[in-house]
């Protein structure tokens, strides 16, 4: 639980001046802010994902988003004319003049965005009804946290439910060992990003989240809300399958930068791998180490641990 009050935080990304969008949209007096921006680049999308992904947002029970969808393969002229088949003007669509790479797509989106809320969303994944809604709740309610995220449930070619810690500091120490927010997942606090300059990096790329998350841990708490509000999908086309070599290399390079920064959280990190069984052949549990004593068959003490 948080204690402590803090200030809530200013927006001053309600108040930049956007110039256009790609459809002719201006900004000027009269035009509503929304409050929530969802950002979701496209790139040879499999048609039939695109529209569950589209349909699942304009579907949300909160209704006060703009939904930018930016395509970073422009030759693919039929991805825009299946986002223009919606008759809706939340939706803005936005196509680069040449393909630009997925961080710096990331980047656009964010400067076109008007909403003080960024909800980041993947082109093949499936938002549930009320997601915008309870997350948007939360952050209005805790103004000191700059990133929400929630569980996601795996689907296609994989089927579990990822479960992410709760709470900021629980957070903090998973993400020494892995990113521990799931990006699709994710609104984020624009304020937070404008005020820290903080911004996606191409050289972190296909790991350019966790790196986001690792730059933000000094700028602001994290939270993810324990329930499913997005089905993600699992493929072997997905971008982190098909770069699988370099997304461990990358991570790891992260990881350890995570570690050297922050070396009480990697610290609390280990010592939590203390209370994980060990299990023989990966099926019978052998022995647990709990309160400095290793436990055969969880209950027979074999030998004290010292520090």
């Amino acid at each position: 639980m948080y204690t402590k009050k803090r200030k809530a935080e200013n927006c001053p990304s309600a108040y930049v001046n956007k110039n256009s969008y790609a459809d002719g949209t201006k900004e000027g007096k009269g035009f509503h802010m929304p409050t929530v921006s969802v950002l979701t680049p496209i790139y040879n999308t499999n048609h039939a994902h695109l529209r569950a992904c589209i349909e699942s947002i304009l579907n949300q029970t909160y209704a006060d988003f703009e939904f930018i969808i930016l395509n970073d393969s422009p030759e693919n002229t039929e991805l825009g004319q299946i986002v223009k088949s919606y008759n809706d003007a939340r939706i803005k669509y936005v196509c680069n003049d040449k393909n630009i790479g997925i961080s710096a797509s990331r980047n656009k989106l964010i400067d076109l965005a008007r909403g003080k809320y960024l909800a980041i969303f993947d082109h093949d994944d499936i938002s549930h009804p009320s997601r915008l809604e309870k997350q948007v709740k939360f952050l209005d309610a805790n103004p000191y946290v700059g990133v929400v995220g929630a569980w996601a449930h795996w689907f296609g070619e994989k089927d579990f439910i990822r479960k992410n810690p709760e709470f900021d500091t629980d957070i903090k120490i998973r993400l020494t060992d892995v990113c521990a927010i799931m990006h699709t997942t994710a609104m984020i606090r624009k304020s937070v990003l404008i005020k820290n300059n903080i911004k996606y990096e191409e050289q972190y790329t296909p790991a350019e989240d966790y790196r986001l998350w690792g730059q933000l841990m000094a700028c602001t708490d994290f939270h993810n809300l324990q329930e499913v509000l997005v089905e993600y999908r699992w493929e072997n086309t997905n971008t982190s399958n098909q770069n699988r070599r370099r997304v461990n290399i990358v991570h790891e390079s992260i990881k350890m930068q995570i570690c050297n920064k922050y070396p009480m959280y990697r610290l609390a990190f280990e010592r939590s791998l203390r209370r994980i069984r060990i299990r023989l052949f990966g099926k019978i549990p052998l022995i647990k180490i709990k309160n400095k004593w290793a436990l055969l068959f969880d209950c027979i003490p074999l030998v004290k641990i010292k520090d």
